[in-house]
């Protein structure tokens, strides 16, 4: 299509729409415009008359939830500011004159270039950037010591070296005989060694190396002392290293912590069954100094169906799965000991049913009139008390937050994704079961899907805990600590 065909198409469409016609679509003789009004903007499609309506349509949901995704405001300005941005974020929905079957998040991570590696990637750099700036500071302020030691002595240190000098400049100036010169260039010189300039340029200033050294040396020390007024060393002192683990904000307390995290994966049919339910665990242990790394774990989980694990390679295997003992192959080889954490034994959950799901939510939206009626209930298992519980619902675009009729807990609108928040604290004995019921302008119910949800809670599906630590060496077992985190990775109502 040329640009004249187009622009011809484009100016011809307010016209048809002018004609006071209430569809979302108009026809003419060899294109069919879809469309819908975005406030005081169109959204418009066009296609031929052989095109699919229904796949247009569905095609024009997407695109209406993309424009609030990107444009700062739903205005011919806004929009304007937001070009470069909503071409991209088209361009990955319609692929070729064809629907991609792809979600606004899809569509959102393709177009930042969402990485993992990439972050891990730049946060080990700037782990490296610190630690070369840190040896590079402690150089200079050992260069600089150097260089003040050797400055510490005074004329009769400095008097021997320049004493020859002091000839040969007074050869050059063909100055007098006699102590005059002499005694007249060793007070240029200590001039010099002083910091201030001598009465007159002479060649001997170019001898004396070491003073302008310690000059650029100190010059040296007073730009890193800049950086440090813009924020150089907060920043390395405040980002933890790429290597340090999630925890390591809270200093352990015991000379051994030992960290037992699940991570859930989980994806819930709306019409109820489950497509996908993944846990994987990690025992970790951290050590603080390498006297008590000479020490075995006794352990003990709960025999759950599904249930598979996988030892480190320097871990003992016959002793993991006949006592269930995590200890070193070798007896005098202790565990790693610092801050930083050291994975032992990793396991994975399969072929649980729903009936193990730590939270149920279902959704019913239902359209009545010019409003669509939604309501979102949950059902909390009784084994699991759940923290900092997030049920997200993404939403049409909207002109002003969703009415909320009811709710248990609190909730928050986010117009710019057009999400709805649905949080709650704690979901423990007294409040296993909870509901939200809210209203928006008339839409499809597949628009209300997925729902994400995110928590944490305390205890674990494998129930694994460190039951006692065995010293490999005399004297009595070191005290240790334990953690126990179940958090969710990606756990989804589609």
């Amino acid at each position: 299509m040329s640009r004249i065909r187009i622009e011809g198409l484009l100016a011809a469409f307010p016209k048809l729409v002018g004609s006071g016609k209430q569809h979302t679509y108009v026809e003419t003789e060899n294109v069919r415009y879809v469309y819908q009004p975005i406030e005081a903007l169109y959204l418009l499609i066009i296609t031929n008359k052989q095109s699919n309506i229904l796949e247009d349509l569905d095609t024009l949901r997407l695109l209406s939830k993309l424009v609030p995704e990107y444009a700062p405001s739903l205005d011919e300005e806004g929009v304007c500011k937001a070009a470069f941005e909503l071409l991209f974020a088209f361009i990955e929905a319609i692929s070729l004159g064809n629907k991609e079957n792809v979600t606004v998040a899809q569509v959102r991570e393709y177009c930042e270039m969402s990485s993992h590696e990439e972050r891990l990637h730049k946060l080990v750099m700037q782990s490296k950037i610190n630690e070369t700036k840190d040896v590079m500071r402690r150089k200079v302020t050992e260069i600089e010591k150097s260089k003040t030691d050797r400055g510490k002595p005074d004329k009769g240190g400095f008097g021997p070296l320049r004493t020859p000098n002091s000839f040969n400049d007074m050869n050059i100036r063909g100055g007098g005989p006699g102590g005059d010169a002499i005694f007249g260039d060793m007070d240029s010189f200590m001039h010099k060694a002083k910091g201030r300039p001598s009465p007159a340029p002479t060649s001997a200033s170019t001898k004396v190396s070491g003073g302008m050294k310690l000059s650029k040396a100190q010059k040296t020390n007073q730009f890193l002392e800049s950086l440090k007024a813009e924020g150089e060393v907060i920043l390395e002192d405040t980002q933890p290293s790429a290597v340090q683990s999630r925890l390591s904000s809270i200093p352990p307390s015991d000379p051994v912590t030992v960290t037992i995290e699940e991570k859930l994966n989980v994806t819930v049919k709306r019409d109820g069954g489950i497509s996908n339910f993944d846990i994987q665990g990690t025992l970790a242990l951290q050590v603080l100094n390498d006297t008590n790394g000479f020490i075995q774990l006794q352990i003990e989980n709960q025999d759950l169906h599904g249930l598979s694990f996988k030892t480190h390679p320097n871990i003992s295997k016959e002793l993991f799965n006949t006592q269930q003992i995590v200890g070193a192959k070798d007896p005098n080889r202790p565990f790693p000991s610092g801050q930083n954490e050291t994975p032992l034994v990793k396991w994975r959950i399969q072929e649980l049913n729903e009936s193990y799901l730590p939270l149920a939510v279902n959704c019913w939206p239902s359209v009545s009139g010019n409003e669509t009626y939604v309501n979102i209930e949950y059902e909390a298992s009784k084994i699991f008390d759940l923290h900092n519980v997030v049920i997200s619902i993404p939403l049409p675009a909207l002109r002003e937050a969703p009415g909320v009729r009811q709710i248990d807990g609190e909730w928050k609108y986010d117009s710019r994704n057009s999400v709805l928040d649905w949080s709650i604290i704690l979901i423990d004995q007294s409040n296993r079961s909870g509901s939200l019921e809210f209203t928006v302008p008339a839409a499809d119910p597949s628009m209300f899907f997925p729902i994400s949800v995110g928590f944490s809670a305390s205890n674990t599906f494998s129930d694994l805990k460190v039951t006692a630590i065995r010293p490999l060496r005399e004297g009595s077992p070191p005290k240790f600590s334990q953690r126990n985190l179940l958090v969710t990775v990606n756990y989804q109502v589609v």
